[in-house]
């Protein structure tokens, strides 16, 4: 482990373990951004993966620790508190973007056991369809997890598409292959919906969807530890659409959301945490009085209720939960 590993760590201990360090937490809230939860904390931990996925013993580590550290409350109960009344001992709220059909196989396991509350934010279009995120599709496709007739299908269509790998994605070294690929998946966010949407297609279907389907989602909601919000209905980046297309898919994904659960979260959550004035003004317009953002930062009763900030659960983080709290520490504002 480096020496800055070190570090952090010890600090984000001593963060949570001093009065001192406790202090600029007191009356203030802490949002937490998750994706999915696999089955294998391995798989979770190369670099393509570690970003967006954890695997369940580091789940379960920080579902400990954090009611070790904090009181874990439902999102509203968060955003609702009046401030006056908040306690001393610091509230997270947990919250999972995208609805991954792990979030009910892996993830709400562990959550019921422990009893700590969620809110999932289903990308409504995917829900109870075999439509696959292009990130999830092209990354593990690439990998080489679906074989290497569909990786060198996919290599051709993205040549086509003006994006060849780098030399660096035949490595024979799986950490160093995954990091490339991370990096190669990040440029790839640059194309347009359409050919994203291509070259999704042009990968393998599976045989199994990846999104939640409505009976599961029922099923976590009939739980009472879980709601759900909207989290756009295509996963479109809503400051790339005009007002036209922006009012459908604020439209789509709500009435989705009403049709399929009893009680949906008044709170939207911005695909990609990409949103501007324009984009915040239509989802006010549209009734809701919270959404979610993803700049680092704590709750705190008095910033933009439409842009509100989360922190980001890795792997990494949550397999060491002290890098967690220093990236906390460093998020706190006075």
């Amino acid at each position: 482990m480096s020496i800055k590993h070190v570090f952090k760590r010890t600090g984000g201990w001593l963060y949570l373990n001093t009065s001192l360090g406790r202090h600029p937490l007191r009356g203030a809230g802490v949002i937490l951004m998750l994706h999915r939860v696999l089955n294998n904390d391995r798989a979770a931990e190369l670099p393509h993966r570690n970003e967006l996925c954890v695997g369940p013993e580091a789940f379960e580590h920080l579902l400990i620790w954090l009611q070790r550290h904090f009181e874990c409350v439902p999102l509203m109960t968060l955003l609702l508190s009046d401030p006056e009344s908040v306690p001393n001992r610091p509230r997270v709220a947990l919250t999972f973007d995208d609805g991954w059909r792990d979030n009910a196989m892996n993830a709400f396991p562990l959550l019921r056991q422990y009893q700590v509350p969620a809110s999932i934010f289903v990308s409504t279009d995917f829900v109870g369809s075999r439509q696959h995120f292009w990130w999830e599709s092209i990354g593990e496709t690439l990998w080489g997890s679906h074989g290497q007739v569909a990786r060198h299908s996919l290599i051709e269509h993205l040549q086509h598409a003006g994006r060849p790998l780098p030399v660096l994605l035949d490595d024979i070294d799986d950490e160093r292959r995954s990091l490339a690929l991370l990096h190669y998946l990040q440029s790839l966010k640059t194309l347009d919906a359409r050919t994203l949407s291509d070259l999704t297609e042009a990968c393998p279907q599976g045989s199994q969807p990846q999104a939640l389907d409505w009976p599961q989602v029922r099923m976590l909601e009939d739980s009472g530890l879980v709601r759900f919000g909207p989290h756009g209905a295509s996963h479109a980046i809503l400051t790339e659409l005009d007002d036209q297309r922006l009012h459908e898919e604020l439209t789509r994904s709500w009435t989705a959301l009403e049709n399929g659960c009893a009680q949906p979260l008044p709170v939207y959550c911005y695909p990609n945490g990409d949103n501007d004035a324009r984009v915040r003004e239509q989802v006010a317009a549209h009734g809701f009085p919270f959404a979610l953002g993803t700049e680092a930062g704590l709750y705190r009763h008095d910033g933009d209720p439409l842009n509100l900030p989360r922190f980001g659960v890795s792997q990494r983080n949550a397999r060491h939960p002290e890098l967690l709290a220093w990236r906390i520490r460093r998020g706190a504002r006075p």
